[in-house]
């Protein structure tokens, strides 16, 4: 077991294969944070929390009890009782007076780690967890905390979370519950990194030199969000790929939710992770509990590539639960770029044809085959068959595609409905919204409240019913609006605070419910493009797709940030059509397919339309999808150049975990007159290896073997020359493999 006490000390320690997370009590009564870093040999520390320095604990000098509270590093700091610092728990009783104060009651320490109830969370199963449980109260108010921390025996992570429970004879109103704090000393002179964008731009990676006060990123509208992700990294000025501190927390959440860094007066940091608490408040009755979603934090002293590789590792193998995650999956070709809304049975069969000859393996219909549902502007709720487009209904159309030889996937939007629509004529109760105002409209829609039971029901039931009609063997579910105008006839007026966590709560029960009854389903979680991509939906879809925009230039901006935290294999790419639908660019069919293999490569185009020379390309891809799926599934990604960086220029690469074969993508954006080769330094291999190389012709075309035989080190630290190909948004592919 990875979890050692300092019974002398009062000091907890949770150790990882080479950091430790340590955790101490002050005076017998206050949980602080003492160190998070490279491994110590034993649980040690305490002076960490100054306790021994002015203003000394409370019962040293109850006179400076404020000054105390208001400096010492709180593992679980809570708002009202002299702590001025942006707190993690804010809580009101039931005459409106907000204060809490936590004392320490005990511990448990617990093999493995506990299930988080209707919450997703990271699993392990026997032997490769330990949990620390302790146990705080406010004997005043009435209020339980059990404060949970998970370390894994085969990876750099630790988990936390918290539980909540109402032990007085009144309600009590949360008002802001965290998941997450920390706090410790600024000597590294942090810089906080986030991923930032919106759509069509998801996930830009943003540093930011944190100087006094408080900076947060976060999102408030209902979903993780595109202009957002839930995570955030503390790093050191220094930091980059290979070198430098790296302490990122990623939030296992879809909703709303908060990253605070706040330097302080005493120059220390703290970093607080969490729901949102704008417009968020949950009453706790007497004897009920509140559990909050769990935070991820990996510390790294290696620099960005040691984190972003050890929360791959910890989603892969103890986050993503679908039996797909280790299959290779169907390439698939969705329809809506090909065609958008004017299709119908005969065209989408067309395409199905060509895709099959040229090695695609699943057609996906896209929005626009139920109800009347010829433009944006109705039918979402109706989800019955559009039969003057699909004649005889999904069965007849799933059928014949698997005549053909291909799976066959839909999409389906079910969290909401349109106006002009026969679900909200029938039940325009059902949809969120404020009496006496005109909800909100985006994409002429509006969300279905499925925080009630009876719409969740219908809802749910909608979905199943469809997913029996035919051999349906994948579901793109997506969600193309924000939430607004919230209020719901279901909540009484003092639990209306409820209603965005109540909804995601909702999404993970109607998804779990899918899952349950079709287990072999291979589900896609979407959100207007990426507005969803978090840990929380990998739990349920072992992919998510990614962006709206598959324009390359822009997807090496997006896939970089990424898979700053996220594993390739759940990255939605697909090869879209030239020029690009969203930015007009024009780029070769070559390069579209190298920046889509890493990933979990599809199509976005209508096949009947491409060029001969374009679709005898097709095969070859396909091919490269399978020979080299296991490297973008089961190896160590590695950033080996960043075009966001140097402006002209993208590589990276994914290495087997014995180092035995590796994949290198390699992407001149721009083109420059009078410049030698590119030098890049390859990572990860086998330094006392000799490799053997294959790489794509001058063309960027199938992989052909070169005749160079190169030893590792010589690769990783004299580099890898590739020379300058003629023109922009030309890529190569190499591939190595031990001799």
């Amino acid at each position: 077991m990875s979890i050692e006490i300092n019974e002398k000390e009062q000091l907890f320690a949770l150790h990882t294969p080479e950091t430790s997370y340590v955790v101490g009590i002050a005076d017998g009564l206050y949980a602080g944070h003492v160190y998070y870093g490279k491994r110590l040999r034993h649980a040690s520390g305490a002076y960490l929390m100054r306790t021994g320095q002015h203003p000394f604990i409370p019962s040293a000098l109850k006179r400076e009890k404020g000054t105390f509270m208001s400096v010492f590093p709180f593992a679980y700091p809570t708002q009202g009782v002299g702590d001025y610092r942006t707190p993690a728990l804010q809580v009101r009783n039931s005459r409106g007076m907000r204060g809490c104060e936590l004392h320490y009651t005990g511990y448990r320490i617990d093999a493995g780690k506990p299930a988080l109830e209707g919450l997703p969370a990271t699993f392990a199963k026997e032997g490769e967890a330990s949990t620390l449980t302790l146990f705080l109260a406010d004997e005043v108010i009435g209020l339980e905390a059990e404060l949970r921390f998970t370390c894994f025996e085969d990876l750099d992570a630790i988990t936390r979370s918290v539980v909540l429970k109402n032990t007085s004879g009144e309600p009590l109103y949360l008002e802001k519950v965290l998941s997450f704090s920390m706090e410790t000393d600024n000597a590294e002179h942090f810089e906080l990194l986030s991923l930032s964008g919106t759509w069509a731009r998801e996930r830009n990676i943003i540093r930011s030199r944190l100087d006094r006060g408080i900076y947060s990123v976060g999102s408030v509208r209902g979903e993780s969000s595109q202009q957002e992700n839930p995570f955030t990294a503390l790093v050191s000025p220094d930091c980059c790929e290979d070198r430098g501190i790296a302490l990122g927390v990623h939030f296992v959440y879809s909703g709303n939710f908060i990253a605070e860094a706040e330097i302080t007066e005493n120059d220390m940091v703290r970093l607080n992770m969490g729901i949102h608490p704008g417009g968020f408040s949950w009453k706790l009755e007497p004897g009920a509990s509140f559990t909050a979603p769990e935070v991820v934090s990996v510390y790294s002293c290696e620099g960005l590539g040691k984190m972003s590789r050890t929360f791959h590792d910890l989603y892969r193998e103890h986050l993503i639960r679908s039996p797909w995650l280790k299959r290779e999956r169907p390439i698939l070709i969705n329809n809506w770029e090909a065609t958008y809304f004017n299709f119908n049975t005969e065209k989408l069969i067309s395409i199905a044809r060509e895709a099959k000859k040229c090695g695609i393996e699943m057609l996906v219909m896209d929005d626009g085959w139920f109800g009347r549902r010829d433009s944006d502007a109705s039918s979402l709720g109706d989800w019955f068959v559009n039969e003057e487009k699909l004649p005889g209904g999904l069965k007849v159309l799933a059928d014949r595609v698997n005549e053909i030889g291909l799976k066959f996937g839909i999409w389906m939007e079910p969290e909401m409905v349109s106006p002009d629509s026969e679900l909200y004529r029938a039940h325009p109760d059902w949809a969120i919204r404020q009496p006496g105002r005109d909800p909100v409209q985006f994409r002429e829609q509006y969300v279905l409240d499925i925080t009630r039971r009876e719409v969740r029901d219908y809802v749910y039931e909608q979905v199943s019913s469809i997913l029996k009609s035919a051999n349906i063997a994948y579901v793109k579910w997506d969600m193309n609006r924000y939430l607004a105008d919230m209020g719901s006839l279901g909540l009484d007026a003092d639990r209306q605070g409820e209603q965005m966590h109540r909804y995601t709560l909702a999404v993970y029960e109607l998804q779990e419910r899918m899952l349950a009854e079709f287990p072999d389903l291979l589900l896609e979680n979407c959100s207007s493009g990426g507005a969803r991509f978090d840990p929380g939906m990998l739990y349920y879809s072992p992919q998510i797709w990614c962006s709206d925009d598959m324009d390359v230039a822009e997807r090496l901006f997006i896939q970089e940030g990424t898979a700053l935290c996220y594993p390739l294999s759940c990255i939605g790419a697909h090869v879209g059509a030239s020029p690009n639908h969203t930015t007009g660019r024009v780029a070769p069919f070559i390069t579209r397919g190298h920046a889509a293999l890493s990933g979990t490569f599809g199509y976005e185009l209508d096949v009947t339309k491409l060029s001969e020379e374009e679709k005898a390309l097709i095969p070859g891809q396909c091919a490269d999808y399978h020979r080299f799926h296991h490297l973008a599934a089961d190896g160590d990604y590695y950033r080996v150049a960043s075009y966001r960086e140097n402006r002209e220029y993208d590589a990276w690469m994914s290495v087997s975990k014995d180092k035995r074969e590796a994949l290198v993508t390699f992407i001149q954006v721009l083109n420059r007159p009078n410049f030698r080769s590119y030098r890049i330094f390859l990572k990860g291999l086998d330094p006392e290896a000799v490799y053997r190389l294959e790489e794509s012709g001058s063309d960027g075309g199938s992989l052909k073997l070169s005749g160079d035989r190169i030893p590792g080190d010589v690769l990783m630290y004299g580099g890898l020359l590739i020379p300058r190909l003629p023109g922009d948004l030309k890529s190569r592919l190499i591939y190595l493999v031990k001799e």
